[in-house]
């Protein structure tokens, strides 16, 4: 790669995570604070984070990978998003809102996989090119975080505003792409099944009974991995925390540091350990949140904001390396499409309607809600997936090729990178 064509995929992580940082870390918060939104709604609204990632196979299969480059779609999707955005800033109640931001994320999501495809296709090696480019969209969430915690917008009922930033920064992404490297389709001419688009030629490795149980723990856990996402923010604001999307974004710094620590725990640990790590952290994240508060246990608050990191690379990582050692060379992509339509399409999909039930279930008089309890259910269920997950999983280190069925091709190879 040359400088110049770094520099430019550079730019497009950051600002690609800085969109999407600078409107869902708050949008609890805004949709309860400003439109009146329930606890339910919210849910709903997150939810169309999963629809967007059940859609976004069929964006990437049946467009991105046969017909057009992919530098151009991303241009357009972007642009598209921007007004979206424009339009979801400018809703006045939650029903001519959701339709907005339903669509954007349908338009949203397959962006993730195209960038990413984008990236790897001018990389000779991308083990070593790629980490120091996408960091620059850990950086972008970081910014986007920081940004609204500086401007005080939590506080002075400004959130508004969040969306009119990410459809600027949208629209800017949307030009830029253009001049991004030429990325031409990688399977025109070529035809794919449903299967070939979800990656469900990588369900034999269901028949690993091992993997079957990580397969399940995995959709579980999303359950209170969409507490987290959904209401984290309106419980920090709620109890007093200044700055609170800026607060938020030490959990993208503690993702950062120990994403780097990964090989070197994998190595000491072992799969099993670290799945479970990842999911005991889960626990101890929601008990702080549950016995933290503005005042004397503030630390905690903290701590479970920076437990972000132990949550997802110690879990979702890993297993992502668990599923490319045993998905076998042909079914690499597929495999890594299959796992990520089940945990945030299907795990997310429960987890966001259930979150925003028991939201409204332990709401007070006053608008003030018992937070302890909504805190303690996810924990409750974390704690259930830990204890069968250590009970039912067996470590293996052996590929499990007798688990390649032969029926499909693997999903593109761009949706795949995504996750």
């Amino acid at each position: 790669m040359t400088a110049t064509i770094r520099i430019k995929l550079s730019i497009m992580m950051f600002l690609e995570f800085f969109i999407w940082g600078a409107w869902f870390v708050t949008l609890g918060t805004y949709l309860l604070h400003n439109l009146k939104a329930s606890g339910t709604q919210v849910g709903v609204a997150f939810l169309t984070q999963s629809i967007g990632a059940i859609v976004a196979p069929f964006i990437i299969g049946l467009i991105a990978d046969r017909f057009f480059s992919a530098q151009k779609i991303l241009g357009v999707l972007h642009l598209a998003g921007a007004l979206l955005l424009w339009r979801a800033a400018s809703s006045p109640d939650f029903s001519s809102f959701y339709p907005n931001i339903l669509t954007y994320m349908i338009l949203y999501m397959p962006t993730l996989a195209l960038v990413n495809s984008i990236a790897f296709r001018q990389m000779k090696d991308p083990q070593k090119e790629f980490a120091p480019i996408r960091v620059l969209g850990t950086l972008g969430w970081i910014i986007a975080g920081l940004t609204i915690g500086w401007l005080n917008w939590e506080q002075t009922d400004s959130l508004r505003a969040t969306f009119t930033m990410a459809a600027a920064a949208s629209a800017l992404l949307g030009v830029f792409s253009f001049t991004l490297p030429a990325t031409p389709p990688v399977k025109s001419g070529q035809s794919s099944s449903l299967g070939d688009l979800l990656g469900l030629d990588a369900i034999g490795l269901l028949r690993n009974r091992s993997y079957l149980i990580f397969f399940l723990a995995s959709i579980a856990i999303c359950i209170p991995l969409a507490f987290y996402y959904g209401f984290t923010n309106p419980f920090l604001n709620e109890v007093g925390m200044k700055g609170a999307a800026g607060v938020q974004s030490l959990g993208q710094v503690s993702e950062l540091l120990f994403m780097l620590a990964i090989p070197l725990f994998f190595s000491k640990l072992g799969v099993k350990k670290m799945l479970a790590i990842g999911m005991a952290a889960w626990v101890v994240r929601y008990v702080f949140f549950a016995y933290g508060n503005g005042l004397g246990n503030y630390w905690m608050l903290i701590a479970g904001i920076v437990l972000h990191g132990v949550c997802y690379d110690f879990f979702f990582v890993t297993g992502q390396i668990y599923t490319d050692n045993l998905a076998g060379e042909r079914f690499k992509s597929s495999a890594q499409g299959f796992i990520t339509l089940a945990t945030y399409g299907v795990g997310m999909l429960i987890g966001t309607l259930l979150s925003g039930r028991v939201f409204d279930n332990y709401q007070l008089a006053g608008g003030a809600h018992d937070w302890r309890m909504i805190w303690l259910i996810p924990a409750g269920i974390a704690v259930v997936v830990l204890l069968v997950f250590l009970l039912l999983f067996r470590e293996r280190n052996t590929q499990t090729a007798t688990a390649e069925p032969a029926a499909y091709d693997p999903i593109p190879s761009s949706l795949a990178q995504a996750s």
